[in-house]
């Protein structure tokens, strides 16, 4: 039987930058492994034009690192937000605070819904 070459879903992984400066804190004990976080774009960002700030629900927790988040920025300043998915992917409760959260981004699939 011939197999299926099935390509990784997988975009990008890193850490949550600056999340001991937001309200991460407030929703530390919700964010397990496999939690869906999402990315906002933040074209007002006085500190980088470029901002994808990473939200739980309505709480600001952190962003993507800024060598990381040209891309997804521009994808969602122009209204992709549905090409990918976000979730919590790694867990250390004795790292520094920015250390603690990884999060994976992936490709959304899409194929079920065609």
């Amino acid at each position: 039987m011939k197999s299926i070459f099935e390509p990784t879903r997988s975009l990008e992984s890193f850490h949550i930058a600056g999340f001991s400066h937001h309200e991460g804190y407030k929703v530390f004990s919700e964010l397990k492994v496999g939690t869906k976080v999402e990315l906002r774009h933040e074209p007002d960002n006085p500190y980088d034009p470029e901002a994808v700030a990473i939200y739980y629900g309505s709480t600001k927790i952190g962003y993507v690192p800024s060598d990381r988040n040209s891309e997804f920025f521009t994808f969602l300043y122009f209204g992709h937000d549905d090409l990918f998915e976000a979730f919590i992917c790694m867990v250390d409760d004795d790292a520094h605070p920015e250390r603690q959260f990884r999060v994976v981004v992936t490709v959304s699939d899409k194929r079920e819904q065609l």
